[in-house]
């Protein structure tokens, strides 16, 4: 189970870290190489969230609209979402963006804690159960 890291209202919901330390652990250094872009970040698209040139990981947003300002920043779409928006659009947004500059998790808390952190600080966050590729 994995829980979003951070809702931000009209801009994107963003999640990927795994709920159990253990395999979260195994994944956290990973890199993934960058994509050329072919098709812009609007909404529904799902893109690899980044830190800078060949910096992606498990962690992916999905635009809840036209995001197109981060087509040249290196945020490559690589899916869309077809079906499940309404689901998305309703995933509760209130803690805003991560620690520290919001009142959202802390991405290396999670990491090291997995969901019992999530839990225990953050009880209105939506978790996402499931997702399939087609």
């Amino acid at each position: 189970m994995r829980g979003s890291i951070r809702v931000i209202e009209g801009f994107m919901v963003q999640f990927g870290v795994n709920g159990d330390p253990k395999i979260s652990a195994v994944w956290r250094d990973a890199r993934i190489k960058d994509d050329p872009a072919r098709i812009s970040n609007k909404r529904s698209f799902v893109t690899f969230a980044t830190a800078g040139p060949n910096t992606r990981t498990t962690q992916v947003f999905v635009s809840y609209g036209d995001n197109s300002n981060l087509d040249s920043q290196g945020f490559t779409p690589f899916g869309q979402v077809i079906s499940g928006m309404k689901v998305l659009d309703s995933m509760y947004s209130g803690y805003g963006e991560g620690a520290p500059r919001g009142l959202g998790p802390d991405q290396s808390k999670l990491q090291a804690e997995g969901n019992a952190y999530l839990a225990s600080k953050f009880g209105n966050l939506d978790y996402i159960k499931k997702a399939t590729i087609e």
